[in-house]
């Protein structure tokens, strides 16, 4: 996967499949993520029990397990996130321009912090799935090409183009119209 990548597909439903192939994977992720941060945290708890970022973790871990939808497990993570940079100092060495921890601590940073990054690319990628959706509805035909643009593994924007070799007139063309009511003044200023 790159950071910034240009994709053509020939049909809304080819670029449907591909969103739904990824969403697919990003779920997944998600899922391994969560019940590795899970387990995780029931292993240090004997060992943690009184630590102030075990509890943290294991009340965020709950309300991530707890949530069903994308948002309210986010938001707990951000909480979380927050809370873990007070005790980021024990946890991590910086060496060069790397941050090196070797504590359970820094692996459960970690693993909240993918999660909430997966969280937010599902959640994107939903958003785009609907706008693709809309697109279907609107029925732009088969005769067109969509450049997407993608970012970060989420699409960003679509560029609509007329497949080459088209005559002009079956070509697909966006025409809009703008209504704005007219005000009118005669000479009397009325």
């Amino acid at each position: 996967m790159l950071g910034t990548e240009i994709h053509t597909f020939a049909t809304l439903k080819e670029l449907s499949d591909y969103l739904a192939d990824h969403l697919d994977q990003y779920k997944m992720l998600y899922e391994d993520y969560s019940e590795w941060l899970g387990s995780l945290l029931r292993s240090c708890e004997e060992a943690q029990k009184n630590e102030e970022w075990y509890k943290n973790s294991a009340a965020l871990q709950k309300s991530l397990a707890g949530a069903k939808g994308k948002t309210s497990g986010n938001a707990g993570n951000k909480k979380g996130k927050a809370k873990g940079k007070k005790n980021a100092s024990s946890a991590w060495i910086q060496s060069g321009d790397v941050m090196i921890s070797s504590t359970e601590q820094g692996q459960a940073e970690v693993l909240f912090e993918a999660i909430e990054k997966i969280g937010d690319k599902i959640q994107e990628m939903d958003k785009f799935k609907a706008t693709v959706q809309q697109l279907e509805r609107l029925g732009l035909g088969k005769k067109t090409d969509y450049i997407v643009y993608i970012e970060d593994d989420i699409p960003r924007r679509i560029v609509v183009r007329v497949k080459s070799g088209l005559p002009e007139d079956e070509a697909f063309k966006f025409a809009t119209e703008l209504s704005v009511p007219a005000f009118y003044r005669d000479v009397n200023g009325k």
